[in-house]
């Protein structure tokens, strides 16, 4: 990845600090490192215009969100959640808060919106309601320079980690079994645990696996991909407003070249 990347995984690797354990908590918590534009508890909007979009994410997946140095919440996420609240004349609230409780947020009306680099799944179909897809993920391996691990087959009996609740835990999990799957608050975490020998592997989207490997030195990315999956934006189950409000100006930030232009900011092929 380029230094951009880098830059933002230290921002990321600092921000990580902030968060509390993704152990599936059932209770939402706020972080005061979001970008706050309304004060807390305000109502939501989601008819007409006016009022405010509440975005939910977990602000430790680079480049699609990470916190800066003014701890705000940036990347391709959250420059997309703009585009979209400014198509709506709704100003922007992001909510930074850990992975495995944005969906539950959801259900409990403390957010509308939730863009992490969350990837539509069966399970999670039945919980909210998905936009269309505005990017394709890759799920990755990452491995050791000198693993003898090759291929998704050699994970057979080894030990790995993941980042809770992310498509990576579902994954491993149901193909691995839980005595092999090893859970992490973050993907920050879980690469500094392979690096400290602790795992064998970290399976996890591709690009932060990027920037997770130019941070730490003897790590490397298989040239094999786990999964191939779409990441969508969700609302709360139901909401059929808002959903059918967000996919309009998804429609027209794709038909524009918006959505391709903010990946391209973040993501240098």
């Amino acid at each position: 990845m380029k230094k951009k990347l880098a830059a933002l995984l230290a921002m990321s690797l600092l921000a990580t600090g902030a968060l509390t354990a993704c152990g599936g908590s059932e209770t939402p918590a706020e972080d005061s490192t979001a970008d706050q534009t309304q004060t807390e508890g305000t109502e939501a909007n989601t008819g007409a215009e006016g009022g405010t979009l509440r975005m939910g994410t977990n602000a430790t997946f680079p480049p699609y969100e990470t916190v800066d140095e003014n701890n705000n919440v940036v990347g391709i996420d959250a420059d997309i959640a703009k585009a979209v609240a400014d198509k709506l004349g709704k100003e922007l609230e992001i909510v930074n808060m850990e992975f495995d409780s944005l969906i539950p947020a959801l259900g409990a009306d403390q957010i509308d919106i939730v863009l992490a680099g969350m990837t539509v799944t069966p399970e999670r179909q039945e919980q909210v309601d998905f936009t269309e897809s505005y990017a394709t993920g890759i799920q990755s391996i990452i491995v050791p320079e000198d693993s003898t691990i090759a291929t998704v087959e050699d994970l057979a009996d080894k030990t790995v980690g993941v980042q809770t609740g992310t498509t990576g835990d579902i994954y491993c999990t149901g193909d691995l079994g839980e005595e092999h799957v090893q859970r992490f608050e973050s993907g920050v975490v879980a690469t500094q645990a392979l690096v400290n020998g602790q795992i064998d592997a970290v399976v996890i989207d591709n690009e932060p696996a990027k920037a997770y490997v130019e941070a730490n030195q003897g790590l490397k990315i298989l040239d094999t991909e786990y999964a191939v999956e779409d990441y969508a934006a969700a609302v709360k189950k139901g909401n059929t407003e808002l959903l059918d409000q967000v996919n309009s100006a998804l429609e027209e930030l794709k038909a524009d070249g918006t959505i391709d232009e903010i990946i391209a900011n973040y993501i240098h092929e």
